[in-house]
């Protein structure tokens, strides 16, 4: 017992090495995990409490648990033996490609990222960038929907910007979940993005297993309350419209509802910005039909330098105007029609409720005209425009008001220029202005030339 052993000092290393692994995954690893597990579940229920809508469970599971869960529902064990069957592979392979689909998709949400890091982030880039304004809503509306009930924020998209903008805004009402597309997968930014709670979707991906384990997926997270966030139309509008509504989630969300504890309550988001900072990426791929868009990081740190500098030199300004309007709530267990006319119903209540602001209705005013006209011209049009809108749709109380903040905005950008012939639309720049007219084009009838 007592005979000397020599053993070399890489052995010893290793050997010290393997014993420090061993105690801390039996007993600090446990411990340190226990502390930040009590540590979170604090911070959720002091968020709880001031929160409209509380955050629940099934956001807070661990991402491990709720992946075995996921891959091992009766609906996707089904769907991995046909997919087996199907392509004439093992069900172990397809089992396989289902695991992976569900770590693609499934979220890790952290409660102190999201309210800790995101929020702040979100109002500071918000009010940075925009002067941000918050239409009239039906606040008591939105208060009579009970807390139980789940809630779907229906949005239309018009800039990368919306996911920026509505995380501040619902942030006193519920942490959101994200449905994201592939632009979202880019390493870092998708570790912070599953951390806030999203989850990712192929949009365009034909492979039924993957449809029916993302399906399963919506349909827990409905089931278990999750205040979700969506975009029907399946990406950024290229011509400035509201696009038609792309089906996939609304059916996802519909799908089982009649055997669900949980009402789901779908509130419309309409959107609108004095200047989209993807403007002229947009309009060039809907000129071309290439919806690739190659936005560099370069373009993105030059941007925010730029910005810096105008800053520090005392020569920044925001962008004009961003402005959110709630529509009135939609109850599904109210709602009698099937998932298409849902998904229409949705969409003209966005449709209805898009913000008048200040470029869109100049660059409105402007094409009608064919490109010139003169200030008083402008403004007894802007006015005529204001006069057929509901009340609170725009922001600016006077077409007046309106005409100096939505010319101040198009000069600076070199898309009209003021002379004593009057306003002129800049020779290329049609297409452009088009792009914002078109937002309010159902609003105004504006011209869509360009």
């Amino acid at each position: 017992m007592g005979t000397m052993v020599e053993i070399p000092l890489w052995a010893l290393v290793l050997i010290v090495l393997f014993a420090a692994v061993t105690f801390a995954s039996h007993f600090l690893f446990p411990s340190v995990r226990w502390f930040f597990r009590r540590r979170m579940e604090k911070v959720v229920a002091r968020l709880n409490e001031r929160l409209e809508r509380p955050i629940q469970p099934f956001k807070l599971a661990h991402r491990h648990d709720m992946i075995q869960r996921l891959i091992y529902d009766p609906e996707v064990s089904r769907a991995i033996a046909a997919h087996a069957k199907a392509r004439s592979i093992p069900e172990n392979v397809a089992f396989e490609h289902a695991r992976a689909y569900a770590r693609e998709i499934v979220p890790s949400f952290s409660a102190s990222l999201y309210f800790g890091f995101a929020i702040r982030v979100t109002r500071w880039l918000s009010r940075a960038l925009y002067d941000v304004h918050l239409g009239p809503h039906d606040e008591a509306a939105l208060r009579r929907i009970d807390r139980d009930d789940t809630l779907v924020f229906v949005i239309n998209h018009r800039s990368n910007m919306d996911y920026v903008l509505v995380t501040y805004l619902a942030a006193e009402r519920s942490a959101l979940s994200y449905a994201v597309g592939e632009w979202a997968r880019i390493w870092p930014l998708s570790r912070l993005i599953r951390a806030m709670g999203a989850y990712f979707i192929r949009r365009k991906s034909r492979d039924e297993l993957y449809r029916r384990v993302l399906a399963r997926y919506v349909r827990m997270a409905t089931d278990g309350g999750v205040a979700q966030a969506v975009f029907p139309e399946g990406g950024l509008s290229l011509t400035g419209e509201v696009q038609q509504p792309r089906l996939g989630l609304f059916k996802y969300i519909v799908e089982g509802h009649d055997t669900a504890a949980r009402d789901v309550v779908f509130v419309p988001v309409s959107l609108n910005y004095d200047r989209v900072l993807e403007d002229r990426i947009l309009v060039t791929a809907g000129q071309t039909g290439e919806r690739r868009f190659r936005a560099r990081i370069s373009v993105v740190l030059r941007f925010i330098a730029r910005s810096l500098w105008l800053r520090v030199r005392g020569r920044y300004h925001r962008f004009g105007t961003a402005s959110v309007n709630f529509g009135t709530p939609l109850a599904l267990s109210g709602f009698k029609g099937n998932v298409d006319e849902l998904a229409e119903e949705l969409m003209q209540r966005i449709k209805r409720n898009v913000p008048a602001l200040p470029v869109p209705l100049v660059a409105a005013a402007l094409l009608r005209s064919g490109g010139a006209m003169s200030r008083a011209e402008l403004e007894a049009d802007v006015a005529q425009t204001l006069a057929s809108l509901p009340q609170g749709q725009c922001p600016c109380d006077s077409a007046a008001d309106l005409v100096v903040q939505g010319m101040k905005a198009l000069k600076t950008r070199g898309l009209v220029s003021e002379g004593e012939d009057g306003v002129r639309v800049v020779e290329g720049e049609k297409p452009l202005l088009s792009f914002y007219a078109a937002s309010v084009a159902h609003l105004t009838g504006a011209s869509q030339a360009s």
